[in-house]
């Protein structure tokens, strides 16, 4: 450590109440209070009880002293805001005087990405690296500036497009409005329409799915199908990620869901006959479904009512005998 633990020197590296809770400039309150809860259990003094008094001093210092204050940052969408809007700052500064080069690996590697993979490459490294910050507690100093650094990059890579702004569950970025003629009305889209976050959500499950690490993509695509339940590409995924942990129930109940969202999905029809579903079973719209059954018991009706009354029936059986 370049000063000591918890003095003025030392605290002043860890500014970054996104990194200092291991998020991502983009996180929403959600995910905050997710992550603030989860480094409050590896802190929790419980957990230090047959540990040295150095480890249960650190413990309780990194969580009053650095984790709390930071939560108290950004907790709130205001808090977001302004501390979003000082990074910002410290970027432009950086920037101008020319001292912004990232001198981790991770963050040189963000560097190299092209524009397309920036958000998906930002947030599986921030993720990585938070899964070690606190495990052991001496990392702390060595990965929260790794973060810091990555948050910045990819503050600068998102800065140069024309504006960056807050919302709930990220940033977005626009271009300026257009000029428009004085007597032309100005058609307003609501800003939900600018990004499309179920989108977002399962381009990471994608990833995840690439790697293998179905759990994660099952949480993403959750949050996919909780905005946008209608696309048959979520359903059909996510049952394939249930199948790969085993839960062929919840497969099933999501391969049938894309096969009547789009009786051609390719995914769900790989996948329908290891989960004993016939794609064709499912083709049928229930209106169409309704109108076949009332069909058949008319035409069983009308079969029945034509056959001859002798032959049939308690009654001509008696009948017969008499």
């Amino acid at each position: 450590m370049e000063h000591t633990p918890f003095s003025t020197e030392w605290l002043t590296r860890f500014q970054d109440p996104y990194a200092v809770l291991g998020l991502s400039v983009t996180a929403d309150d959600r995910r905050v209070l997710k992550r603030y809860r989860d480094i409050a259990k590896l802190l929790h003094p419980d957990l230090y009880v047959q540990a040295e008094e150095s480890a249960r001093s650190l413990s309780t210092q990194l969580f009053t002293k650095i984790v709390s204050p930071a939560y108290q940052k950004v907790k709130q969408d205001k808090g977001r805001a302004e501390n979003l809007a000082m990074l910002r700052f410290r970027v432009r500064r950086l920037t101008r005087e020319k001292q912004l080069q990232p001198h981790c690996a991770i963050a040189q590697e963000l560097m190299g990405k092209p524009p397309a993979q920036i958000d998906v490459f930002y947030e599986q490294a921030i993720a990585r690296l938070a899964e070690t910050q606190y495990k052991p507690l001496n990392q702390f100093d060595q990965i929260t500036p790794q973060l810091d650094e990555l948050n910045l990059t990819y503050l600068r890579l998102k800065m140069g497009e024309p504006i960056i702004r807050e919302k709930r569950t990220g940033l977005i970025s626009t271009q300026p409005n257009p000029v428009v003629p004085p007597l032309t009305p100005v058609q307003k889209k609501p800003e939900s329409d600018s990004i499309d976050y179920a989108e977002r959500h399962y381009a990471r499950a994608q990833s995840y799915a690439r790697n293998n690490n179905w759990a994660p993509a099952v949480r993403e695509l959750k949050d996919a199908i909780k905005i946008e339940s209608s696309r048959s590409s979520y359903h059909s995924l996510i049952a394939v990620a249930y199948l790969k942990q085993d839960l062929p129930t919840m497969a099933r109940v999501h391969c049938r869901q894309a096969l009547k969202l789009n009786p051609e999905d390719s995914l769900a029809m790989k996948y329908a006959s290891k989960l004993g579903i016939n794609p064709q079973d499912l083709s049928q719209k229930p209106a169409d479904a309704a109108k076949s059954s009332h069909a058949n018991k008319s035409a069983k009706s009308t079969a029945e009512s034509s056959k001859p009354s002798s032959g049939t029936g308690l009654f001509n059986f008696f009948a017969k005998r008499q």
